[in-house]
């Protein structure tokens, strides 16, 4: 048997394992089993990894292959871990958890010379990019040359400054459409009017993100996740008055979903939307307080979900979606009255000082009995508690966003690691010619490696109408191994990771948002994909043993 065939019989034996201890938990209330739960969501996250990791490298050959065999080895390794230390609780007995082949496979792939010859590859060919087809490849290399001219020679100063992202930034990405690349060609936006190009999208994102997380990477999710809103629910006249401006970046826009007391519980939101009338316009009331809405000061529009019917059952029917527009402003806090008189509230912001993810500001709004017209409501008549399902298909973009961010950020933190290992002598050696350097190298690149295939797979499995699932992997896998990626790179600079002066201190505390936002880690293991293990167990996103 090949190494790559041993590779593909360890991750579907890994599989079966994981059905089998899914199986076990089945009839259990999710909140009794959140330890067992999170392990093994985080296990089918990673095994999901591997799998799409083997399909894209068939062969095995180079350095490619092996960057897939170590990943292999790690997530499967990752598995049989959870499993020993808690078998236990998933009806397992030690003996079980161990399959032969597959520790044999593991032994080989993660052999301490193996994967220093891993890292004397990649020192030798840097960070590799996984290949795309002409067209992607275009946008890759146009954002890229845009992310290192325009965005990484502001990026330390706006974060050290937790300064707003200057105009020079924002006006570029206009002048590249980048606002517009889930907005329709007909709604003047870069998508096919029939079918959609998630993986422009995620391209674009990846890239922006490797030049700031803060300061750019994050800067057409919004207009995602409000644009497959619109598109979702909103009337004929909604689309053409919105998404035109969305594909231009004017008005830059904002959601807000958070709630103080709710974290990611959606459902829970409780932002108070009354019916209103001022004179002859009807419309709505907006009262309650929202959090960690980014780019709330900057944006001239806020995607806000709030409820409508507060005796609703279950409490999710009874939320909504409102376009809520007002003026621009790019202080670190606003107050703006309704444009509606007196009679019609205001709406007050102040952004949240936060030790990473600078550059856009996340704010606290209040919303006191604001005013919006009717034609703020998405969907209008057929909007009303809609909006919790028009949410979730924004956020499934988003998802899937945050786990491109999380690339671009982590291959930003790879590439500086590298280059300084290779200037960087300690004890009469270059750093990056160590073993243990070499090996961090290895997993690093696998690590990225696997994150692009993954985020590329689940961009082709949305644009056929699928992926909503396959998202939440995405992040919740992605996420995770930025953060790892992120501590190492700083690690590799010794002290000098730790200075303010150094950009991997600011990719590391930049990581760490990144499980936080679009769904907690918490949220999506046991509320998304945990979910979806008691109900269905593991489907055939990751094979079983043929």
């Amino acid at each position: 048997m090949s190494s790559m065939d041993e590779a593909r019989h360890a991750v579907a034996t890994a599989a079966a394992l994981l059905r089998s201890a899914a199986a076990a938990l089945r009839g259990r209330d999710a909140d009794d089993v959140q330890v067992e739960l999170r392990d093994l969501a985080l296990s089918w996250a990673e095994l999901y990894a591997a799998e799409v990791v083997l399909e894209a490298t068939p062969t095995g050959t180079g350095l490619p292959g092996t960057l897939a065999r170590i990943f292999c080895a790690e997530a499967v390794g990752n598995l049989h871990t959870r499993l020993r230390v808690r078998h236990g609780a998933f009806g397992l007995t030690p003996d079980a958890v161990d399959d032969v082949p597959s520790l044999a496979f593991m032994d080989a792939a993660l052999a301490p010379a193996a994967v220093a010859a891993a890292g004397e590859q990649v020192r030798a060919s840097g960070i590799v990019d996984v290949a795309l087809d002409a067209e992607h490849e275009l946008m890759r290399s146009t954002f890229r040359r845009f992310a290192e001219d325009k965005v990484m020679p502001l990026a330390a100063d706006i974060h050290r400054r937790d300064a707003m992202i200057p105009d020079a930034i924002i006006d570029g990405l206009r002048e590249l459409g980048c606002f517009g690349l889930c907005v329709p060609a007909r709604y003047g936006g870069l998508n096919p009017d029939h079918g959609d190009d998630s993986l422009g999208m995620v391209v674009v994102t990846e890239e922006l993100s490797r030049g700031s997380l803060g300061a750019a990477g994050s800067l057409i999710t919004r207009p995602e996740i409000m644009g497959r809103a619109l598109l979702a629910g909103g009337t004929e006249a909604q689309k053409a008055r919105w998404l035109p401006g969305i594909a231009v970046g004017d008005p830059l826009v904002a959601i807000s979903v958070t709630e103080p007391d709710t974290g990611s519980d959606v459902a829970a939101v409780a932002l108070r939307a009354a019916p209103k009338r001022i004179g002859d316009q009807p419309g709505w009331a907006l009262s309650g307080a929202k959090t960690w809405c980014t780019f709330a000061g900057k944006a001239g529009a806020i995607l806000v979900l709030a409820r409508t019917d507060p005796t609703a059952a279950p409490p999710h029917r009874g939320l909504s979606l409102f376009v809520v527009e007002k003026p621009s402003s790019g202080g670190r806090s606003f107050r703006h009255a309704s444009p509606h008189g007196a009679d019609g509230g205001s709406l007050v912001g102040r952004a949240i000082p936060t030790i990473g993810y600078r550059g856009m500001h996340s704010f606290e709004l209040a919303f006191d009995n604001y005013f919006v017209p009717h034609s703020a409501l998405v969907g209008e008549d057929g909007g009303q508690g809609r909006g919790f399902y028009y949410t979730m298909r924004g956020f499934a973009g988003g998802r899937l966003q945050t786990a491109a961010r999380a690339t671009g950020l982590m291959r930003a933190a790879a590439e500086r690691a590298l280059a300084y290992a290779e200037q960087r002598t300690v004890f009469g050696r270059q750093v990056a010619s160590y073993p243990l350097t070499l090996a961090k190298l290895a997993g690093m690149a696998a690590a990225i490696a696997a994150c692009q295939h993954v985020s590329y797979a689940v961009a082709a499995a949305m644009d056929r109408g699928d992926g909503q699932l396959e998202a939440s992997l995405a992040k919740l896998f992605a996420c995770r191994a930025a953060e790892w990626v992120t501590r190492e790179a700083m690690q590799l600079h010794g002290g000098m990771g730790y200075a303010e002066e150094s950009d991997v201190s600011r990719y590391y505390v930049d990581a760490r948002v990144l499980s936080l936002f679009e769904g907690t880690e918490e949220t999506l293991a046991l509320k998304v994909v945990g979910k979806a293990l008691l109900a269905d167990g593991v489907p055939e996103l990751v094979h079983g043993p043929p």
